[in-house]
């Protein structure tokens, strides 16, 4: 894990005004590089965020960093078309520190090689764990929960979903009982928006 920055690093990067690689070293959001979803640089904060050192992280494909295979190829290709057109793309999704930790982060991504997006890139990491605490969630609690963020009440979801009032309500209940909040209100403020265009669902 990454200490404070070394003083005379600071110092000497300060007197030459060669501030652009301590500025990727130590911006307050992890930076990878890559190239063909392969790792080739990362900076201190992306260390930090996933529990590795440097030489751990270069040179090895990505997928190594997500929950499973199966998230890996699941977003793949989610950005393609917008870095394509050369536009920045975002999503939030979830990810695996080194000690086997799922957490959400915020990413966002620019492709140098907009003809192949994944060629060349570059992205930022946020981690969001302080404001969105994981909990897995199955596919059905996801609906559910997407749909009461619509405003539809347990019966239209029950019709929606082809399930009974009583299940739905289970579900709800099971939701509010995992993050530990009484009202659906609660519910929205602690997970956020998960079923939002830019939210990777997981899995689950």
């Amino acid at each position: 894990m990454p200490g404070p920055v070394d003083k005379d690093l600071l110092d000497n990067a300060y007197a030459t005004r060669e501030l652009r690689g301590l500025a990727f070293d130590w911006v307050p959001v992890g930076i990878v590089v890559t190239e063909a979803r392969v790792i080739r640089e990362v900076n201190h904060r992306f260390c930090s965020m996933f529990g590795y050192a440097r030489e751990e992280l270069l040179d090895r494909l990505f997928v190594f960093l997500y929950p499973s295979d199966e998230e890996f190829q699941n977003i793949l290709h989610r950005g393609d078309k917008d870095l394509g057109e050369g536009n920045l793309y975002w999503d939030e999704r979830v990810m695996r520190r080194r000690d086997g930790e799922l957490f959400w982060c915020r990413v966002r991504g620019q492709t140098f090689t907009p003809e192949e997006p994944l060629a060349r890139a570059v992205w930022t990491f946020a981690d969001l764990s302080e404001i969105r605490r994981y909990q897995p969630l199955s596919r059905r609690e996801r609906e559910v929960y997407s749909l009461l963020g619509e405003g539809k009440t347990s019966k239209e979801i029950a019709r929606e979903l082809d399930l009974s009032y009583r299940t739905v309500e289970v579900h709800r209940a099971r939701l509010l009982k995992k993050f530990g909040v009484s009202n659906t209100a609660a519910l929205f403020q602690s997970l956020g928006d998960i079923g939002g265009e830019h939210v990777v669902p997981s899995a689950g």
